[in-house]
């Protein structure tokens, strides 16, 4: 029973996730810590990080890391398969009628629509990660409750990715770093 859950669960999120890895993460974030209790919201925020560092892409990682945790390796087998299952029913089909149709003033309309959904979705998970990162309690957004270190971090970070060449990897080991060396 386990296995249709989430197989059924990821199936749901790979058929609405438009937009990206990183758009799926309030669908995800609703099953998993909403719908079915099977994390935590700072357990998810843990698996954001984690399936952001690791390689692939981070719905696919999300759907694997929760599959072994719920349920082990066929957990894994059954969440990764229906998360992957509608995008590759989907794209075919799409890139069929792309290719037939790429011209059409419909097709580019419906396109420019989506574009707005997808950048509230992203902007939404977003807000999600930074509220677990920044306060030690989500509920209490207070002055008192920030956590200063992560916010000097995550600060940090930004700059280092949008005003310098140095490598997203290279950023994510020196914000662990930093973090070690906050704690000790």
């Amino acid at each position: 029973m386990i296995y249709l859950q989430l197989f059924c669960s990821f199936l749901q999120i790979g058929l609405f996730s438009f937009g990206g890895g990183y758009a799926s993460l309030p669908l995800i974030e609703d099953q998993v810590t909403n719908f079915h209790h099977w994390m935590t919201v700072p357990e998810f925020t843990d698996l954001i990080t984690i399936s952001q560092m690791t390689p692939g892409p981070i719905a696919v990682n999300s759907a694997t890391f929760v599959g072994i945790r719920i349920a082990g390796i066929p957990g894994a087998v059954a969440a990764t398969a229906g998360c992957v299952l509608p995008s590759c029913i989907i794209i075919f089909i799409l890139a069929g009628l792309y290719l037939r149709y790429r011209n059409g003033s419909l097709l580019n309309s419906a396109l420019t629509a989506l574009r707005p959904a997808v950048v509230a979705m992203i902007a939404s998970a977003g807000l999600s990660v930074l509220l677990t990162a920044f306060f030690r309690n989500e509920q209490e957004l207070t002055l008192s409750s920030i956590q200063w270190e992560m916010v000097f971090i995550s600060i940090l970070c930004f700059f280092l990715l949008r005003k310098t060449k140095v490598s997203p990897v290279a950023v994510m080991l020196l914000a662990g770093v930093i973090k070690v060396l906050f704690s000790l």
